[in-house]
C-alpha cells in the first residue's frame, strides 16, 4: 500500500493541487483562459481607443475646424433654400432679388475670388492627385504594349498553316499523318455496342 500511496502521491502530489497541476497538463484552465481573453480584449480595445484620440486643442482650434467645415454645405443648403422660398413666397423671393441685384459688381468680383480661392485650393489637390495616376498609368505602357506583341505573336503563330510543322523529321511527320490508336474512342464505341 505503501508503494501505491508513493505513486499517486509522485504522480498528482499531496492532496488536490497535484490533480490540479496534472491536468492542466492535458487540459486549458478554462477561468484563466478566460482571463486572458479579457485582458487581451482590453488591451485591443485601448489600443483602438488611442488611435482614434487627438490631442486636446484648444477652443480657437476647434471653432475652426467647424468654421472651415461650414461653406459647402452651406453655400449647397442656401441654394436649395433659395428655390423653396421662391415656388413658397414668389413676391418675397423676388424683393431679394431685386437687392442683390443692387450689390455693386467689385463686391461680386470679391466673392468670386474668395469662393475660387477656396474651392480652387481643393479642386487643384484633386487635380495633382488625379494627374500622378495618370503619370504612373502612362509609365505602364511601353510594358503593356510589348505584352500585347507578344501575345499578339503567338496568336499569329497558332493561327497560321504550319504550326504544327514537325519540319524535316519524317518519323514525326507520317505518325502525325496516320490517326493513332484512341482508347477512348474505342470504349466509348463498345459501350454503344453493347447498349443495342
Amino acid at each position: 500500500m505503501g508503494m501505491i500511496e508513493r505513486i499517486f502521491t509522485l504522480v498528482f502530489g499531496d492532496g488536490g493541487r497535484g490533480v490540479h497541476e496534472t491536468v492542466e497538463v492535458f487540459r486549458e484552465n478554462a477561468e484563466a483562459a478566460a482571463t486572458r481573453s479579457a485582458e487581451m480584449q482590453a488591451k485591443a480595445l485601448e489600443q483602438f481607443a488611442g488611435e482614434f484620440e487627438f490631442p486636446k486643442r484648444g477652443l480657437f482650434d476647434r471653432v475652426m475646424d467647424a468654421v472651415n467645415r461650414l461653406p459647402r454645405p452651406a453655400l449647397a443648403l442656401g441654394t436649395l433654400g433659395l428655390f423653396i422660398a421662391a415656388m413658397v413666397d414668389p413676391v418675397w423671393f423676388a424683393a431679394r432679388m431685386q437687392g442683390i441685384a443692387l450689390v455693386p459688381e467689385p463686391l461680386w468680383w470679391l466673392l468670386g475670388a474668395i469662393v475660387s480661392f477656396y474651392f480652387g485650393a481643393r479642386h487643384q489637390a484633386k487635380g495633382q492627385e488625379f494627374q500622378r495616376q495618370i503619370t504612373r498609368t502612362l509609365a505602364s505602357v511601353p510594358a503593356v504594349v510589348d505584352n500585347l506583341e507578344r501575345l499578339d505573336a503567338v496568336g499569329r503563330h497558332a493561327e497560321s498553316p504550319g504550326a504544327a510543322d514537325t519540319r524535316r523529321d519524317a518519323d514525326l511527320t507520317l505518325e502525325a499523318m496516320q490517326p493513332g490508336p484512341n482508347p477512348a474512342l474505342r470504349a466509348w464505341q463498345r459501350g454503344a455496342d453493347l447498349g443495342r
